[in-house]
C-alpha cells in the first residue's frame, strides 16, 4: 500500500487486515504528518494524533525530498526512492491511495514496476461537479490514466459512479466502504456511558438540550457559516423546540472569528466554540451531541468520516446532497437528512425537524447504528481480498532460501 501519510481512519484498518490474514502487507508512507507534531493547514493548529498510527503491521516511510511537504501541491509527495522501494520489497500487487501527486504518478508509469498490478483507492465524486471544459479534460485524462489499474476500489456509491464516468469498468471496480473503528467508539460508550453527560455539564450546556454538533476544519467549503445562519433562523419553523436547541462547533479554522462575531452575545448560551479535539476525546463529544450537521458545497467534502463516527455512536446526520457519504449511509427521515447544499432553508426545514422531536432522533440514531454495521473493517477487508484475487490468484506459499516470492499470496 502507498499512503500519503499515517491516517487515524485507516491505520487501524490495516492492523485489522494484517491480523486476519491472508494478505502479507507493507505500508509506504511519504509524509510523516500524524505521527509527528506539525502544523495542519486547515485546522490552524500544531499537533499528531493520540491514538496508535504505526502498530501491528509493516510500514516504513519513504524519504520524501519536497521542499514544501504536505498534500497541499503536487509537488508535497515527492519521494524517488519509491519505485526502488517498492521493487524491493517484490510486491504481487500495489495498492495507490490516490493518483495526482509527483510520487503517485513516478508509480503508476514506471517501466520497472510495470508487471505489478494497481489497485487504486480513492474517494472523490461529482455529485456537486458542474459540466465544464475543465471537468471533461479531467475525465478524459482519468480514462488513461486509469489504463494502467487492474481494479479499483470503490469506498461508496458516489465514488463508484465518479469511476465508472472516470472508464473504469463495472467489472473491476470492487465495494470497499470508508470505515471507521466502530470498536473503539463503541468500547468508548461501555467504558463511560455518562461521559456525553458530563462533557455537557463542563461546557455549561443543559442535559435537557437538543445539541446541533458541527464537527471539523472551520473554513468556507465546509459552510460553517451558512450552519450558523440557519440555526438562527430555526425560530422560524420551530419556535418552542428552538428554545431548548443547542449549537455546538468543534474545530478551528480560518472562519472561527466571523462565525464567533456573528455569533455575539449567544456565544457561551446557545452556541458553543470547542478548540479542535484529538480522536481520544471525540467519542465523549458524540454522546454529547444528538445530531451531527455537515452542510459542505462542494466536492471536496470527498466522503465526511466524522458521519461514521457519528453513526458509530448513535447519532442521525444531517449532510448536503454533495456530501459523499450521502448515498449511503444518510438515508432521509430514517438515518438522518440530505439537505440541498448552499441552500439556508433546505438547511434550516431539517435542523427544525430534528430539534422538534428528540425520541424520534433516539429512533433514527439507533437505525444509524444499524446501518453504520455494514460499514465495517471487515466489509473493507472483504473487498480488498475479493479485488486481490481478482489480479493476483492465491498460490501455495513458496520459500527459496528463506526469501518469499513473489507471485504467492500469503
Amino acid at each position: 500500500m502507498v499512503l500519503s501519510h499515517p491516517v487515524q481512519y485507516f491505520s487501524p484498518w490495516f492492523r485489522h487486515v494484517a491480523a486476519r490474514g491472508g494478505t502479507e502487507l507493507r505500508v509506504f508512507y511519504l509524509w510523516d504528518f500524524g505521527v509527528t507534531d506539525r502544523r495542519d493547514r486547515g485546522f490552524g493548529t500544531t499537533f499528531r494524533w493520540d491514538i496508535p498510527l504505526l502498530d501491528s503491521y509493516e510500514w516504513e516511510f519513504v524519504p520524501n525530498a519536497s521542499r514544501d511537504m504536505g498534500t497541499h501541491h503536487f509537488s508535497g509527495l515527492t519521494n524517488p526512492g519509491l519505485v526502488s522501494r517498492l521493487a524491493e520489497w517484490r510486491p504481487d500487487a500495489i495498492l495507490l491511495f490516490g493518483y495526482s501527486y509527483r510520487s503517485h504518478l513516478g508509480v503508476i508509469l514506471s517501466r520497472r514496476l510495470r508487471h505489478v498490478p494497481l489497485l487504486f483507492r480513492g474517494d472523490s465524486h461529482d455529485l456537486a461537479r458542474k459540466a465544464s471544459v475543465t471537468a471533461a479534460a479531467g475525465r478524459a485524462a482519468r480514462r488513461v490514466l486509469f489504463r494502467r489499474f487492474s481494479a479499483f476500489l470503490a469506498v461508496g456509491e458516489a465514488n463508484r459512479r465518479y469511476l465508472l464516468a472516470s472508464g473504469a469498468s463495472a467489472e473491476r471496480i470492487f465495494h470497499v466502504p470508508h470505515c471507521v473503528d466502530n470498536a473503539r467508539f463503541r468500547e468508548a460508550v461501555a467504558a463511560d456511558p455518562f461521559a456525553g453527560m458530563s462533557w455537557r455539564r463542563a461546557a455549561g450546556i443543559p442535559e435537557s438540550a437538543t445539541v446541533l454538533l458541527f464537527a471539523g476544519k472551520l473554513e468556507p467549503k465546509k459552510r460553517p457559516d451558512l450552519l450558523l445562519r440557519a440555526f438562527f433562523s430555526l425560530q422560524n419553523l420551530a419556535p418552542n423546540a428552538a428554545r431548548q436547541a443547542v449549537m455546538i462547533f468543534v474545530g478551528s479554522g480560518a472562519l472561527e472569528p466571523e462565525l464567533r462575531a456573528v455569533a455575539g452575545e449567544r456565544v457561551g448560551r446557545d452556541v458553543f466554540f470547542v478548540p479542535f479535539q484529538n480522536q481520544t476525546a471525540m467519542p465523549a463529544v458524540y454522546l454529547a451531541a444528538n445530531v451531527l450537521v455537515l452542510p459542505s458545497a462542494s466536492n471536496s467534502e470527498t466522503w465526511g468520516l466524522v458521519v461514521n463516527e457519528a453513526m458509530a455512536m448513535g447519532r442521525p446526520a444531517i449532510v448536503s446532497n454533495c456530501v459523499g457519504c450521502g448515498p449511503d449511509l444518510v438515508k432521509d427521515g430514517e438515518t438522518g437528512w440530505v439537505v440541498e447544499r448552499d441552500n439556508e432553508h433546505s438547511l434550516r426545514s431539517a435542523l427544525a425537524e430534528a430539534v422538534s422531536d428528540p425520541a424520534r432522533l433516539r429512533r433514527m440514531g439507533e437505525a444509524a447504528t444499524q446501518r453504520i454495521d455494514r460499514y465495517s473493517f471487515d466489509a473493507a477487508t472483504d473487498g480488498l481480498e475479493r479485488a486481490l484475487d481478482s489480479v493476483v490468484p492465491i498460490e501455495p506459499v513458496r520459500v527459496l532460501d528463506g526469501d518469499r516470492l513473489a507471485g504467492a499470496r500469503q
